[in-house]
């Protein structure tokens, strides 16, 4: 087993692609995870599965589609009959570790949001049990260990292992109001610390961005902080044991709320941000739902102080929002650089891929809005990849598309391991793999929309320069060149010059969606 590689597996949670110094960012300063860049490659067309946090974290572990594993949205947690890359590495043999955010399953006990069915006159409703046409128990006990109410229990044990992970270290949402292993030990070794974990008792500032927090939480119990120290002990604990191990490093930033605390709070400053290009463009005629967000955003300028979907911004707010997020970054990068120093110092840096991606980005004021929903701009679906192979190659920069469901089944290949059947992920070419001609992503929200209309729905295909997108409902559909409009600024679905490139996109798309329809459970006899 000593020859096989480790892996340490950093994801941050809401981070775009241009939101680091090696990919281009003109202010932000990240040289740890640049550090890992020069080392390896750096993907300059990565994207997710699904732009939200728990669709696209369940083709993580599944190398699957969220049509597929059946996290289509947010509030559905990822059922276990549904086998992780992880469980295929540690079944090898393999030490397997999560220390920070999981999100495989239900964090909030706020309820649905999906329109109850009403029975028509004359017609008798099933009954409960027969309502759904899948049965399911998602809301039974072994799918609440994420939940508050399970870590305010004495003594919560989460049964091991974990979707794979042998070692689970939680931190649970977001900002200030982190759960989990996190908050016990925040209550336990500084109660002080613990009662600031407020809005209200934050210090004082004047920025008005939505959702931004002047958090009194000292930075060494921040949740960053908490996570590399948590990582640098396991990594020391390691010290000669031959066995490879799998590590993820899961940060919740730099996802809403904006809350870097300490020095990072005034490390950027808002004006040294760049002010998105729908700020300035005069002629720019804004889709239905940027003009929705506006009209509520200014019958009520506080909308988005507790909300998690798209609001809109002035572009004061989007360059505070950005200001925040970079210092959110920073810390991260500050978190990293501390987990590559305990990892040489433990001796395993030689034998060990270091790779960095996030789950999906954040508008930060591009199309004059904030935070993420059922748009599919590159914002929100274009992140950040880097592989640092120590036996590989080092300082390069790939154009190949990659996808998030690509990561495991690319460790599997380097690790020289058969995936599951079914799997659909494909292996990239810094294992030696071909890669994929086109990134296909999927979205689903309970929470109606007026723009997008009831449990709005949207798939998306990226292949060459173009990106389209079909949305099922009210929003009108969309292509936009990628090469020539960057911004995404002029919709081409009803321009008669891009039809035919439209009908090419419109056949790949159904060409991805027939690909992963799913071939498992696999049938049990010839007929």
């Amino acid at each position: 087993m000593t020859d096989r590689p480790s892996y340490i597996l950093f994801i941050t949670d809401q981070q775009r692609y241009d939101h680091l110094g090696c990919n281009g960012h003109p202010v932000l300063r990240t040289p740890n995870i640049d550090a890992i860049a020069a080392e390896g490659v750096s993907y300059d067309r990565f994207y997710v599965a699904s732009p939200v946090c728990m669709p696209n974290r369940a083709s993580l572990m599944t190398c699957r589609m969220p049509s597929s594993h059946g996290v289509r949205s947010l509030g559905v947690p990822l059922g276990h009959e549904n086998v992780t890359f992880v469980e295929l590495l540690r079944a090898a043999g393999y030490d397997t570790a999560l220390i920070g955010k999981s999100h495989l399953q239900n964090v909030s006990d706020w309820p649905v949001q999906i329109e109850p069915q009403i029975s028509r006159e004359g017609f008798t409703p099933p009954p409960a049990e027969l309502a759904e046409a899948v049965r399911s128990d998602l809301d039974n006990d072994q799918y609440q260990y994420e939940r508050q109410k399970f870590w305010q229990q004495d003594n919560p044990e989460v049964p091991l292992p974990y979707y794979g992970f042998d070692t689970y270290i939680s931190v649970l949402r977001h900002g200030f109001n982190t759960g989990g292993h996190h908050e016990r030990h925040v209550r336990d070794v500084a109660p002080e610390v613990h009662a600031l974990r407020s809005r209200e008792t934050q210090f004082p500032h004047d920025y008005s961005c939505p959702q931004a927090i002047r958090v009194k939480i000292p930075e060494e119990h921040y949740s960053t902080s908490y996570i590399a120290d948590r990582v640098c002990e396991y990594l020391d604990s390691r010290r000669g044991n031959p066995d490879p191990f799998f590590l993820m490093v899961s940060f919740p930033d730099p996802h809403h709320p904006f809350t870097p605390p300490g020095k990072y709070w005034d490390m950027y400053r808002p004006e040294d941000m760049p002010v998105p290009q729908a700020y300035a463009a005069n002629d720019w005629d804004p889709p239905d739902y940027v003009k929705i967000a506006e009209r509520d955003r200014a019958n009520d300028p506080s909308l988005g102080q507790n909300a998690g979907y798209t609001v809109a911004v002035s572009p004061r707010e989007a360059q505070e929002a950005r200001a925040l997020t970079c210092g959110m970054i920073a810390m991260i990068d500050d978190a990293v650089g501390r987990i590559r120093d305990a990892a040489a110092e433990a001796g395993v840096m030689d034998n060990t891929v270091q790779i960095y991606t996030s789950d999906h980005g954040d508008h930060l004021g591009e199309h004059r809005l904030l935070f993420k929903g059922a748009e599919q701009y590159d914002s929100l679906t274009h992140v950040p990849f880097i592989w640092a192979d120590p036996k590989g190659t080092s300082g390069q920069r790939s154009s190949d598309l990659g996808q998030t469901h690509d990561i495991g089944a690319t460790i599997l290949e380097h690790a020289g391991l058969e995936g599951a059947i079914g799997m659909q992920g494909t292996v990239m070419s810094v294992a030696g793999g071909a890669g994929r001609d086109a990134a296909h992503i999927q979205y689903e929200t309970q929470r109606p929309q007026e723009a997008f209309g009831s449990r709005p729905r949207v798939h998306t295909v990226v292949h060459g320069q173009w990106r389209l997108s079909i949305y099922l409902g009210k929003c009108r559909n969309e292509l936009f060149d990628l090469e020539n409009d960057p911004g995404e600024m002029t919709n081409l679905w009803d321009s008669e010059d891009h039809a035919a490139v439209k009908a090419m996109l419109i056949e790949k798309l159904a060409e991805l969606e027939i690909a992963v329809a799913n071939r498992v459970p696999l049938p049990t006899a010839q007929a």
